[in-house]
């Protein structure tokens, strides 16, 4: 790659930008960079999708195995680039399971047996051979990601480019998908480049690290640990994912309990060896209590979402956060014997489930579970059987969209399926103009309803950009952001007619560090001012840090709910949902648990 330039159509400068650097066989690069950097992009650009497919202007040049992936045409590059997207759904297209992984196969020509044999090793690889007769769209979103991973996997291209790749998948998924690239790289003659958000699992075998600044420009590039441990301070001011172990590192090399000489560690085993060094315990033991108030807020606060509450030490577990007081707990979603169907497949079975008011409610599960169809269903996008679901007093499957969209506000998964006008402004202004076309509108207190001026709309349009990083944004389209900007650009789209249940599928996916502690913060504000909010996620950090109670789905079937803090309390309560902790909650003993907890006390 050299000197690459892109800029889409309606935007006013290029992203990335001015970006060189060469892929080496063998080598795992990880393409790191705040929301809208240009990592996506540039990804595109690799195998020709830019500017052949998607329209862009290109200055500088992209070659592969010698070959201009400007003018190579991409049926041709694919054999040399194989490419999983940050949405699986952009490149899914046939009925079966086993049909997709073949698809690009068949294109190629070759024999039969060939096919079916790496078919077979692919769907295996990320467990999907069982259901290979499967349509694709009868799998999770996890499992969608899953199939375009075997897909990839199945090509054998010499270099593999991956886009979020585990975005969409629980802790098993993710650790499944990384045994199966590690598998690929131990060869030595592929290279992958990854676009990853999560570090934790990539560190065990990313060897470089390429940073493109908030500009799209190449700010760091080298061997990872130099990068992550030489920067960390650079990439946290820009906004970047660090491992959750080098964040827990460096909360503790601030309190004075890890030595100043000590590397910050890079993977959870390295924190667990400096965790375990005799001195290191010893000052963590004398650390004078009220030290940590001494910490600037800064640095807390950079340090969010590093640390798992111990099942096995329900001392250590963060309180809840605080909720709005009320006399004694009353649900606003309300579901009894909830069976939902999808053509013949029953999803989900008979749930009895209550949403506290006021409360911020997280549903977990692992891939398949029905998260996402539950939460659609106590939303009313997917219209559940009369009398099964209650938003506040309201039947969703009755009930008229206007009645409904003044209830709850909700987000998909794929911010794509939400967009509707053709800029970044009237995308947001949509439903507040409904509204007054209406005659209606609403108080902050749910209570009145006086209708909207233009005055009034423009100002909560402005503070909605502004409030999400995209007012230099406003006149573009919103298919032509960046995933990060899709993902804010749909939360502001929910949250701007200020409903009193909020539900979003996958909150923080594609996002940068700083836009997910910001939003997290903005819902934290919102569930304070009495607004509900229930959140789909993979991330049980996310679930332990910010959430008052957590609902766990397995096999369509509710297997526990509760209060945040006594679920995390509960042993084993998570595994046998077919959920695997966070890997650096699973290296810490209990007692380096307790010192990260105390640290962030």
């Amino acid at each position: 790659m050299r000197e690459l330039s892109l800029t889409h159509v309606g935007a006013t400068h290029p992203s990335p930008s001015d970006v060189s650097f060469d892929v080496h066989p063998g080598e795992v690069i990880l393409v790191l960079g705040p929301s809208g950097s240009g990592k996506s992009t540039l990804s595109l650009a690799l195998n020709g999708l830019i500017p052949q497919s998607i329209p862009a202007t290109l200055t500088g040049t992209v070659d592969v195995n010698g070959r201009s992936s400007a003018t190579t045409p991409v049926a041709q590059l694919s054999a040399d680039v194989a490419m999983v997207f940050q949405d699986p759904d952009a490149q899914l297209v046939t009925a079966t399971v086993l049909d997709e992984v073949a698809f690009a196969l068949e294109n190629l020509l070759l024999p039969v047996a060939d096919v079916l044999t790496r078919a077979e090793q692919a769907l295996r690889r990320v467990g999907l051979w069982d259901r290979r007769t499967w349509n694709p769209d009868r799998l999770s979103g996890g499992g969608r990601q899953r199939l375009a991973i075997a897909c990839a996997l199945a090509m054998g291209s010499p270099v593999i480019v991956l886009d979020e790749p585990t975005a969409n998948l629980d802790t098993q998924g993710i650790d499944d998908v990384y045994d199966a690239l590690s598998d690929l790289i131990a060869a030595g003659d592929r290279a992958i480049i990854l676009v990853e958000h999560n570090l934790d699992a990539a560190m065990r075998f990313a060897t470089r690290a390429v940073v493109l600044d908030q500009q799209g420009r190449l700010a760091y590039d080298g061997p990872i640990a130099d990068v992550l441990r030489g920067h960390t301070d650079e990439l946290i001011a820009m906004g970047v994912w660090l491992p959750a172990a080098t964040l827990s590192g460096r909360m503790l090399r601030a309190h004075g309990i890890l030595p100043e000489n000590t590397p910050l560690p890079l993977t959870p085993e390295e924190l667990a060896a400096a965790l375990s060094n005799p001195a290191v315990q010893m000052s963590a033991e004398i650390t004078p209590a009220g030290r940590h108030t001494e910490v600037s807020t800064d640095i807390r606060d950079s340090n969010r979402h590093v640390y798992q509450a111990s099942p096995a030490d329900p001392e250590t577990t963060p309180a809840d956060p605080v909720s709005p007081a009320r006399s004694e707990p009353s649900p606003i979603v309300r579901a009894r014997g909830l069976t939902v169907k999808r053509g013949k497949h029953e999803v989900l079975h008979g749930i009895d489930l209550d949403i506290e008011a006021g409360s911020l409610t997280a549903i977990v599960g692992a891939n398949g579970a029905g998260k996402t169809t539950l939460i659609q269903a106590l939303a009313g996008v997917v219209p559940p059987p009369k009398r099964q679901v209650t938003i506040d007093d309201l039947d969703p499957a009755v009930a008229s969209p206007g009645d409904l969209a003044a209830r709850i506000g909700f987000v998909f998964q794929n911010p794509e399926h939400q967009f509707i006008t053709h800029t970044v402004y009237d995308e947001l202004a949509h439903g507040l103009t409904l509204r007054q076309a209406q005659g209606s509108g609403e108080s902050s207190k749910h209570g009145s309803h006086a209708k909207l001026t233009d005055a009034e709309i423009r100002e909560r349009v402005s503070e909605m950009l502004e409030r999400f990083g995209l007012t230099h944004k406003a006149d573009v389209h919103p298919f032509l952001l960046s995933g990060g900007e899709k993902r804010r650009l749909s939360v502001g789209t929910a949250l701007i007619t200020r409903p009193r249940v909020l539900a979003l599928d996958e909150p923080t996916f594609g996002q940068d560090r700083a836009r997910a502690t910001e939003l997290l913060g903005l819902l934290r504000d919102l569930q304070a001012d009495g607004t509900t909010i229930i959140i789909v996620t993979h991330d049980l950090q996310l679930v332990a840090d910010h959430t008052t109670h957590t609902v766990i789905l397995a096999d369509g079937r509710l297997h526990a709910a509760g209060r945040t803090t006594e679920m995390f309390a509960s042993e084993g309560l998570f595994e046998s949902a077919g959920l695997r902790l966070p890997l650096l909650h699973r290296t810490l003993t209990p007692q380096q648990r307790s010192i990260l907890a105390e640290a962030a006390r």
